[in-house]
């Protein structure tokens, strides 16, 4: 995951949590958003991000575990697949990444929440909103163009893929 701070309109870093919380260090009130979902990170103070130590499973692809409620149905079909439940989901999903603007949704409200909770109020704000839910880049851009330089950067990189 890539992670993003901000001291005000100032761009502090970007990368791990843990580097991007150390950056932030000297500035306080500096919040750290997530760059996939657009969401401030809550993080207690009392214990700062480490980079991640293996746990179980494959750390080094990433693999994470959680929990999926299905219907006894829908599990009968998944172990019944070759190579099991996760092997089926792992492909269902990546079938589903890969179709024409799949992601588009998901980069457009995760730009949609940095923008809210850094420049909700900025001139232009609903408009620029506006296009970027409607696939209009050119006007989106234009919206922003008096932003904050790295606010403006931000959310470029952000909807790199969201037109």
């Amino acid at each position: 995951m890539s992670y993003a701070a901000f001291s005000g309109f100032e761009h502090l870093a970007s990368g791990g949590l843990a580097e991007v919380h150390a950056a932030c260090n000297r500035h306080p009130g500096a919040l750290i958003y997530d760059e996939q979902s657009g969401k401030v990170v809550d993080i207690d103070p009392r214990q700062p991000p480490k980079d991640t130590a293996p746990g179980p499973g494959r750390p080094k692809l990433g693999v994470v575990a959680r929990e999926i409620t299905l219907l006894p149905r829908h599990w009968d079909w998944l172990n019944a697949q070759p190579g099991g439940a996760s092997v089926a989901l792992r492909k269902l999903v990546e079938e589903a990444r890969k179709r024409p603007g799949a992601l588009v949704p998901v980069l457009r409200n995760a730009a949609f929440r940095f923008a809210t909770a850094i420049v909700g109020d900025a001139p232009g704000y609903e408009e620029a909103m506006r296009a970027l839910f409607a696939g209009q880049r050119e006007d989106f851009l234009a919206h922003i163009e008096n932003w904050p330089a790295d606010v403006r950067a931000q959310l470029e990189k952000m909807t790199l893929e969201a037109f």
